[in-house]
């Protein structure tokens, strides 16, 4: 078994509200640790501009760079493939860092405290106990996201495994799905000439 998440890139409108969904349901204090994080993608110039937006968080890796990483085994991957820490093993980030330099998507977070523990994404391990899905799923107003079996996920969505602003790991396999942005090609803004009296589209 493998837990996962599905990010739908056409819907995401860059609002946040998994973000903010996320921090208060975790307590995490205002501070550089974020376990969720909506990483906007430009591209072009004006006036041919792209824009589209990506989730970054822990993507629960089939193959986790962090577990290997980590001298004293405070992170470990459950049977039903979700990653977890336990903070009274972990060494601090002023004694350690491995996991931070491990991961290629910055998914272990330190907080602003001295030698702080690594924290990062644990999926809402206890609302699955609850039937209940990871916060962030049910706090998108657009449905961008989803979470759930990854073998049901690829069922339901396919397995797209590409999106702008991600790269795809064969040897880490993130536990992610994706339904990539269409308009892949640069979106065209309207220039707009401003006259004394009104406004005209150029």
């Amino acid at each position: 078994m493998q837990y996962g998440f599905y990010f739908d890139q056409n819907r995401c409108t860059g609002c946040f509200a998994c973000v903010v969904a996320c921090r208060d349901w975790h307590d995490v204090p205002a501070g550089p640790a974020c376990w969720l994080r909506v990483k906007t993608v430009e591209k072009g110039r004006y006036p041919d501009l792209f824009v589209t937006f990506l989730p970054m968080t822990c993507y629960h890796c089939q193959n986790p760079a962090c577990v290997a990483a980590c001298p004293q085994g405070a992170i470990t991957k459950r049977e039903d493939g979700i990653v977890t820490i336990d903070s009274q093993k972990c060494l601090g980030k002023d004694g350690c860092q491995l996991c931070f330099e491990a991961c290629p998507y910055g998914a272990p977070q330190f907080g602003p405290e001295e030698d702080a523990s690594v924290q990062k994404c644990d999926l809402c391990r206890e609302r699955w106990a609850e039937r209940q899905k990871p916060v962030c799923v049910d706090s998108c107003p657009t449905q961008a996201l989803d979470a759930g079996h990854l073998d049901d996920l690829k069922v339901k969505y396919g397995e797209a495994r590409d999106a702008e602003g991600f790269t795809y790991s064969e040897e880490l396999r993130p536990s992610i799905i994706f339904k990539p942005r269409k308009d892949t090609g640069h979106l065209p803004l309207r220039r707009i000439i401003v006259t004394p009296d009104r406004e005209m589209p150029g």
